[in-house]
């Protein structure tokens, strides 16, 4: 990420932060000037993370226990910036969707969002500072994708649970949008489209005919977070390569 964007002093919580992209955003923010906890439900992962950035607190958390992520996230705040990355992906087809398949889609995707969010809004609004959150989404919330049905649903809901945010939180300055990417080559992104055939299937509907990066997604989520986007509310930065004009 460019240097311009400063962070400096502000304080930010990311979850799914052990891999992928939510561990590079919150580097990226640490780099950035920003004071930021990360959460995860995995220590190996956190503890890494802390030896390649040692400023980032960590807090190690399943965002399906509510009662536990109201104390510790509650705990921790105040935040000023937040960014919803936790999620889960477990592809079936829609006449194999299992029960806890949907139910823990639902905890992570959606409702983990939700309630982090609650928590870290009411925060914001009691300290009476202007904030801002990204909830990391999905090209899957605005194309129907083969396998997908749940995966496709809980990022739709997101994208729908963002607005509302962002029309309600509004007038107490805080700025809710979402990011949309395409599949991102994180090293689960690496793994799960390794095959030509499948890879080829999907890049030949995309544009500028590659998958995103890391850097592509966490610059977006950067921008959001920043100043740099101050009059940016209730949209969806599409981070797709044009997947969504084809």
């Amino acid at each position: 990420m460019e240097p311009y964007l400063s962070f400096r002093g502000r304080r930010a919580l990311v979850t799914g932060a052990g891999k992928g992209i939510g561990r590079a955003v919150a580097v990226a923010l640490s780099r950035a000037g920003a004071r930021v906890t990360a959460l995860s439900r995995t220590a190996a992962d956190l503890e890494s993370l802390t030896r390649e950035c040692p400023d980032i607190e960590i807090l190690c958390l399943d965002l399906a226990d509510w009662e536990a992520v109201e104390a510790a996230v509650g705990a921790a705040g105040p935040f000023e910036l937040l960014v919803n990355n936790a999620a889960v992906a477990e592809l079936q087809s829609f006449l194999e969707v299992t029960r806890s398949a949907l139910q823990r889609s639902l905890d992570v995707n959606f409702g983990a969002a939700l309630h982090v969010s609650q928590i870290v809004a009411r925060q914001m609004i009691a300290q009476g500072v202007p904030g801002a959150i990204v909830n990391v989404s999905s090209q899957a919330s605005k194309r129907a994708l083969r396998d997908h049905a749940v995966y496709c649903s809980t990022k739709s809901a997101l994208d729908m649970l963002s607005k509302v945010m962002a029309m309600e939180l509004g007038p107490h300055k805080i700025r809710v949008n979402t990011v949309n990417p395409t599949v991102v080559m994180t090293d689960m992104g690496r793994m799960n489209w390794s095959d030509p055939q499948k890879s080829a299937a999907m890049i030949n509907r995309i544009p500028l005919g590659k998958f995103a990066e890391v850097d592509d997604v966490v610059n977006s989520i950067l921008f959001l977070l920043s100043d740099k986007s101050a009059m940016t509310t209730g949209s969806s930065l599409m981070t797709d390569g044009g997947f969504l004009v084809s």
